[in-house]
């Protein structure tokens, strides 16, 4: 399994709390589920940063991706290939870490994000 755990950095944190209140949604790897999936959607590169995962908020890979996580590799191992990388484990694991964090950013940065209608909204229609 390229990913055990899932760690998110301190300012992530306080992105999901905010949105926690705003939509109502009260998981963490439902929010963090919606953030990879919307940053995948975009085909350009993050900016490779080093992410210090410094906060309390872990979860095992199961809790984070649920009863579809053979997709989320699968998502994951594609757009390492498109990126011209080898799906090793470790690239699996940065490319999440790097996937998650913008795709929090993305979440917390769109007001119309807010709430569950403005994220299936603008996950879905754009």
């Amino acid at each position: 399994m390229p990913v055990d755990n899932v760690r998110l950095s301190q300012p992530a944190k306080d992105r999901l709390i905010y949105l926690k209140r705003t939509t109502g949604i009260t998981q963490w790897n439902v929010l963090c589920r919606w953030a990879l999936l919307l940053s995948l959607k975009d085909p350009s590169t993050p900016l490779v940063k080093d992410i210090v995962t410094d906060s309390n908020v872990e979860m095992n890979w199961k809790t984070f991706a649920g009863q579809h996580g053979d997709i989320y590799l699968a998502l994951l191992k594609q757009r390492c290939v498109a990126i011209g990388e080898q799906p090793t484990d470790e690239n699996i694991a940065l490319l999440l870490t790097v996937h998650l964090h913008r795709g929090i950013g993305y979440l917390g940065a769109d007001k119309n994000m807010a709430t569950i209608e403005g994220m299936v909204g603008t996950v879905v229609y754009a």
